[in-house]
């Protein structure tokens, strides 16, 4: 084995020691910073720690340019038993319309939400917030500064994600999408 890639598992190890210890997300400056390595050298370990986490029950999760150590999607059930924990509750119909609005267009506000679904939405907002599904990223700078809304980093463990790039392409319905297609034709 050669020295760079000693360096380079020893920065690895490093690496998934400290996001093990780490009560939240870690951006991959700050891991650089406490290792005292280039945030190149952070990626290499990531990709490599994350390749080799796929043969074990963790994953890496990323989320807005963090990093966490998770288990893996598929051992929740066993997860679940063991810690006693009881079924994750479900999401109602409007609770998962209204992630989906949030999830393929944030940052969103409410009133944005409630436009592409046609119904007020304050009660299921008020519940995916509670659940810790979504959080609030800010405001914007138009008249009344509505809250921008995004999804947490828990929505990437509730639905099995290591981010939101593994979300499925968001499919138009068919009149729509030929709408937009003939329009396109035209232009």
């Amino acid at each position: 084995m050669s020295e760079s890639e000693r360096d380079t598992r020893n920065i690895q190890s490093a690496v998934e020691a400290l996001l093990f210890v780490a009560a939240e997300p870690v951006a991959a400056a700050q891991l650089a910073a406490a290792l005292e390595v280039s945030p190149a050298a952070i990626d290499a370990a990531l990709k490599e720690l994350e390749e080799s986490l796929l043969a074990r029950g963790l994953r890496l999760q990323r989320h807005a340019g963090r990093v966490q150590l998770t288990t893996a999607p598929e051992l929740a059930e066993a997860v679940e038993h063991f810690l006693g924990l009881e079924a994750t509750s479900r999401l109602s119909r409007a609770a998962l319309e209204a992630l989906a609005v949030i999830a393929y267009q944030q940052p969103v506000t409410r009133p944005q939400v409630d436009a592409v679904r046609g119904v007020n939405s304050d009660g299921v907002m008020k519940s995916l917030l509670s659940k810790g599904l979504i959080h609030e990223m800010g405001r914007t700078d138009g008249p009344g500064r509505p809250i921008l809304y995004g999804t947490s980093p828990y929505f990437l463990q509730h639905f099995g994600l290591n981010s939101l790039t593994e979300m499925p392409p968001l499919q138009l319905p068919e009149d729509e999408a030929n709408g937009q297609h003939n329009e396109a034709l035209k232009g």
